[in-house]
């Protein structure tokens, strides 16, 4: 179901996701039926390759707009893409899911997730720079992203999604 606010779109499916919404950017496409899905594909109704969230992250960061929320129930599954809002509006939870999926589309573009790779996710200006090495603390303190090379000066920092972590190959409890 798709529910049309002024302020906002949620939608609705339901069921819980088959593959854990944190790995929605990189995770080959999977379905419950695939004689359906055969059919949406032959009809053009929709893709192959899975890459529908991974188009839906790139045109909010295009837009500047708040990333997706996602909401796992019971029996559904709720996303809800918000309107647009200055960035002093935006809450800690907001930023950190931004910046981590700023990161994971990054990540499976081969590109190093980087302070002004964020600054520019955000619109800040280069005055206000501190601001994104504060919010990117936030994603980090979360475990929702790490250094890459924790040896690497601070101007050089480059951050990867918490599961693409050169050093992390064990399970994480945010895969849960």
């Amino acid at each position: 179901m798709v529910e049309v606010f002024t302020d906002r779109i949620e939608i609705s499916n339901p069921g819980r996701p088959v593959t854990n919404y944190r790995r929605f950017v990189d995770s080959a496409p999977v379905s419950r039926n695939e004689r359906v899905a055969r059919l949406m594909r032959l009809f053009g109704i929709c893709e192959e390759r899975g890459s529908g969230w991974d188009k839906v992250i790139d045109a909010t960061e295009r837009a500047l707009l708040p990333a997706p929320r996602v909401k796992v129930e019971e029996a559904a599954t709720r996303v809800t893409l918000l309107g647009a809002r200055p960035l002093s509006t935006m809450d800690p939870e907001d930023r950190t899911n931004a910046i981590y999926l700023h990161a994971c589309l990054r990540y499976v573009n081969q590109q190093p997730m980087t302070n002004t790779s964020v600054r520019e996710r955000f619109g800040i200006e280069t005055r206000n720079a501190s601001q994104v090495s504060r919010f990117i603390k936030e994603s980090i303190d979360e475990g929702l992203v790490v250094v890459y090379d924790p040896d690497a000066g601070t101007k050089a920092r480059r951050y990867v999604p918490f599961w693409a972590s050169p050093r992390l190959r064990e399970p994480n409890h945010l895969l849960d």
